[in-house]
């Protein structure tokens, strides 16, 4: 059987595995699952990911959920190149590190960003306080002075002188708040220089492809009453 992604391209972990399976060639069947409709709180979804959330994986009779672990998984299958996750202790141990601290600080800021300037407005019909909105720019601005001044440094990329998961992974998180109107690369001309080198590496179509969803976020619809009561208590967990 054909291995079965479940994702939706609005995500930013989804954006990746698309990605990395996209780029090294790995043959997959994407099962789309529309956040915005619900559908990751299905039945049908949950017998996938009791977790209820995208990206998750079937191989055959094998699910995984947690994008990290899927994309881990796909690399020691598919003996995909060196660079992405070396076999060197010492580069490899850097993507872990990248990959460990991103979770709760570089993605808390950029899901804040899009949803207080983009989702809760325009999805959601909700307003977002100025000062709410300020915070989360501002946690955002620490964050990505992290990104520029502890991990990537004077390198080409995070890791050295190649792409690897750590910088697929921190360039579709970046996607967000960018997609969100806001300017991530402002002051930051590292970071500006490393994005078009992320985007060489990949290939422009491709990056393209898969983030065409996030860069049309604020063309949202309004979502329904009903949605948006099954939507909103997980959105403001998953933001706090």
């Amino acid at each position: 059987m054909v291995l079965e992604l479940y994702l939706d391209l609005l995500s930013q972990p989804c954006r990746a595995i698309y990605i990395f399976a996209k780029k090294n060639g790995i043959p997959f069947q994407m099962q789309t699952v529309d956040l915005r409709k619900g559908e990751h709180l299905s039945d049908a979804f949950a017998q996938v990911n009791p977790m209820m959330k995208v990206p998750a994986m079937k191989d055959n009779d094998f699910t995984l959920g947690e994008s990290v672990a899927i994309l881990l998984y796909l690399t020691h299958k598919y003996k995909v190149p060196d660079h992405w996750y070396p076999q060197d202790l010492q580069a490899r141990a850097r993507v872990d590190e990248y990959l460990a601290w991103q979770h709760t600080a570089l993605r808390r800021s950029c899901l804040r960003a899009l949803w207080h300037k983009v989702m809760f407005p325009v999805f959601l019909g909700e307003r977002v306080p100025s000062e709410t909105l300020a915070a989360t720019l501002a946690e955002l601005e620490l964050n990505l002075r992290v990104l520029e001044d502890k991990f990537l440094q004077d390198k080409a990329f995070l890791v050295g002188p190649h792409i690897s998961l750590a910088d697929l992974v921190a360039i579709t998180e970046l996607m967000h708040p960018i997609g969100g109107g806001c300017p991530v690369f402002e002051g930051h001309p590292k970071l500006a220089a490393w994005y078009h080198r992320v985007e060489a590496a990949v290939g422009k179509e491709l990056f393209r492809e898969a983030n065409e969803v996030i860069l049309k976020a604020k063309d949202s619809p309004p979502a329904n009453p009903i949605i948006k009561q099954k939507l909103m208590s997980r959105v403001l967990t998953m933001i706090q």
